[in-house]
């Protein structure tokens, strides 16, 4: 336990180091989805004064979100926007990605509406810091600008997908798919849905 603690320490110390050391260990991802449960789990403890299903609703999503975002930034990185020494899986970017999710454990202090607030837009800046950096190591890139540049068109390519999606099965219910795409932008900051509505 005293790995997996250190672990996410170094993690949301922005560690280089660490994310390199999770790329290339197959037994962290395990780890590596603890961490996005624990993450999920601080939002949902952070804003349960909005309402209970969050908490119990978030983990779930947050493990499909984090595997569909690693094959997202695959995709893009790997087959899209390579570098000459480019060579990742979809377990690593698993690995690296999920613990980039660490400063959002920091969100279980948002329990009251400014504490809240605050918490959740910090950490969602402190895991962006951490998820480019993940991506940087996972993809073997030279440059932090070009594994920033990877991060935000998965965003926007996730964005998309998302609205065509809500479009197809919210034909009836337009302000609600409208509202859901302003989720797409927490979604953005915090790699999560944090489903209000449901």
């Amino acid at each position: 336990m005293d790995c997996f603690t250190g672990r996410v320490f170094r993690a949301i110390k922005i560690d280089i180091d660490l994310y390199e050391e999770v790329e290339k260990d197959k037994k962290a991802t395990f780890q590596a989805g603890i961490v996005v449960v624990l993450s999920s789990l601080a939002a949902g403890v952070g804003s349960l004064h909005l309402g209970a299903s969050n908490f119990l609703i978030a983990p779930a999503l947050s493990l499909l979100s984090w595997y569909v975002w690693a094959y997202i930034i695959y995709f893009v990185g790997v087959k899209m926007f390579p570098d000459p020494q480019t060579k990742s899986s979809h377990g690593e970017l698993l690995r690296t990605i999920g613990f980039s999710s660490a400063p959002g454990i920091i969100r279980i202090f948002g329990i009251t509406p400014t504490l809240m607030t605050v918490t959740f837009i910090g950490s969602a800046f402190w895991m962006l810091a951490c998820m480019v950096v993940a991506v940087k190591s996972a993809l073997d890139y030279n440059s932090m600008w070009k594994a920033f540049g990877v991060v935000v068109l998965c965003w926007f390519f996730q964005a998309i997908l998302l609205f065509i999606i809500l479009l197809i099965f919210n034909k009836r219910d337009k302000d609600r798919v409208y509202g859901y795409c302003l989720g797409c932008i927490d979604f953005f900051l915090n790699r999560k849905f944090i489903l209000y509505g449901l």
